[in-house]
């Protein structure tokens, strides 16, 4: 164990973090049989068995995972001790990636972006747009915006604001049926809902609005394109306020039924306190997402 080789760690980091031979060594650069060499070297050398071949993948033995979390350690301090002696630690250049739900994604950080563009230049950021809940341990993305605050113990994690939500249809669809205000109101109402299997729906109910399944006029699980079937004039939904007073043409209804109220975290990886561009767009996103919107871009309103 003394003689342990880096090559042969990051072999088995690989091949746990992939699941994969195949992925593990290509993202290595090595060829198959040179990384399962080395991944059998290491459990030569340490004296056990670190995975189990099911199928074409490679899982974990309960050993392997024991030491799966000291091998990750030793990664990022290796990794950062490299950034430290090249100087990369402290440039702000290259390429960072953000995970938010394609609602976040499609109306909020675009200022943030370009407030952060015009400042650093140098950073570009990838914006991965999805509503599950991205594996920063897996370096899936860099930061991530989450609803939901993250229980690894690796992550490291910030309370941003306590978000809030309102119900909101379009002024055409206010038009022609009228302006819901209460919970009862609500029951004679058309509504856009975001999925078949009664988890929405479900919440509403449990929010006070005692709805039926026959309520519902279409469904859509992307928040985006929820917001779109709403401001079309499909029926009721729900948004974020600021998303909401952004979007001309769409009137808050159910005025007397309490908002929803969520949280919003950023999320990164250890990274985070080596690697100095993900430190400032984590900063620029902490600084944007807890101003909310700009008030002088409000045009939404109230009937």
């Amino acid at each position: 164990m003394d003689q342990l080789d880096w090559n042969q760690l990051k072999a088995f980091l690989q091949t746990a973090e992939t699941g994969s031979l195949s992925a593990a060594a290509r993202k290595l650069g090595l060829t198959q049989p040179t990384l399962s060499r080395q991944v059998a070297a290491i459990e030569r050398q340490m004296g056990v068995t670190l995975f189990e071949r099911v199928g074409k993948a490679m899982v974990l033995t309960p050993t392997g995972l024991d030491l799966l979390e000291h091998a990750r350690a030793m990664g990022t301090a290796a990794e950062a001790l490299g950034l430290a002696a090249s100087g990369r630690s402290q440039a702000v250049g290259g390429v960072v990636t953000v995970s938010a739900t394609d609602a976040i994604a499609a109306y909020l950080l675009p200022p943030i972006l370009q407030r952060l563009h015009a400042q650093e230049p140098s950073i570009a950021v990838e914006i991965v747009a999805s509503n599950a809940v991205s594996d920063l341990l897996r370096r899936e993305a860099d930061i991530a915006i989450r609803h939901v605050q993250p229980e690894q113990p690796d992550l490291i994690a910030r309370l941003v604001r306590q978000a809030q939500a309102g119900f909101y249809a379009s002024e055409a669809w206010v038009r022609t049926h009228g302006h819901p205000r209460t919970a009862d109101d609500a029951t004679r109402a058309t509504f856009v809902g975001s999925d078949r299997n009664g988890q929405y729906l479900a919440y509403l109910r449990h929010r006070g609005l005692n709805l039926s399944e026959s309520q519902f006029s279409c469904y859509a699980d992307q928040t985006a394109l929820h917001w779109e079937l709403v401001r079309q004039g499909l029926g009721i939904g729900a948004t974020m306020d600021e998303i909401a007073n952004k979007t001309p043409g769409v009137v808050r209804v159910l005025d007397d039924v309490p908002p929803l109220r969520f949280p919003i975290w950023l999320v990164s990886h250890r990274e985070l306190r080596t690697a100095r561009r993900i430190r400032v767009v984590f900063e620029a996103l902490a600084e944007g997402l807890a101003g909310g919107w700009v008030k002088g871009n409000l045009r939404g309103r109230r009937a």
